[in-house]
């Protein structure tokens, strides 16, 4: 594997796709998925050209963090959050991705409150109603935003959706169009604060060109960069 490479390729995928679209490339992120990586592999990632890694476990999140391993690249919480770790993310990650219910989201502005700060957070949308994942409905999702606005510690700035293991090329591109469009019309109801939502979190190694083409600002790549995941060494968060 040859990491240098492999991110350049993605970047340079990422940016024919956003050309294609009519987009400035720089309007989209390469979020490195580091999940299961090793510090030195996320150092070498960093060195490659990365700017933002994405962690999707605290155990993980926490452990780079004490070594060091993001120096020189922003870091964002992208993985599923319990209300119980939320102590140990909030103010360290620049952006958490994955607010999936209401509760999650008073935990974490009570947290900010706590600390003294704001953090930026994204809103989770389940937009095929999957059980096996967590977020918002597409109708709660305008509500969240509203309370989101209404919460002193936390600043909305988006959307983010995993949508369903797509099978052909091309699958996810409606889901990926659905939570483009959810987000302009949420920017319209929440006036307040609409301006603050520029991040659309969507698309992930095998359709990030199709998320690019519906409106991704922010997409989350893992194994084209990194190939293949090793194995989790715990099942603990």
């Amino acid at each position: 594997m040859d990491l240098r490479e492999n991110i350049q390729k993605v970047r340079a995928e990422l940016d024919a796709a956003a050309v294609a679209a009519g987009r400035d490339p720089a309007s989209v992120t390469l979020l490195a998925a580091t999940k299961t990586q090793s510090s030195d592999t996320i150092r070498a990632a960093i060195a490659a050209g990365v700017t933002v890694c994405g962690e999707n476990r605290v155990q993980e999140f926490t452990a780079h963090l004490a070594d060091n391993a993001y120096e020189g690249a922003e870091v964002h919480f992208i993985g599923h959050l319990q209300t119980n770790k939320v102590k140990y993310v909030v103010g360290k990650a620049a952006l958490i991705h994955s607010v999936s219910s209401e509760k999650l989201l008073r935990a974490i502005a009570a947290q900010a409150d706590k600390l003294g700060l704001v953090q930026d957070i994204l809103l989770e949308v389940n937009l095929a109603g999957e059980e096996s994942k967590s977020g918002f409905t597409p109708e709660e999702a305008p509500g969240a935003a509203k309370l989101a606005g209404e919460l002193g510690g936390v600043r909305l700035r988006g959307l983010m959706c995993i949508p369903p293991a797509a099978v052909d090329p091309g699958d996810n591109l409606p889901f990926f169009q659905k939570l483009h469009q959810l987000a302009v019309d949420i920017r319209r109801e929440i006036v307040h604060n609409g301006e603050d939502m520029d991040v659309l979190s969507m698309g992930m190694s095998g359709d990030y060109a199709d998320a690019v083409a519906a409106g991704s600002t922010c997409v989350r790549v893992g194994s084209a960069l990194f190939g293949p995941r090793p194995p989790m060494l715990s099942t603990h968060d």
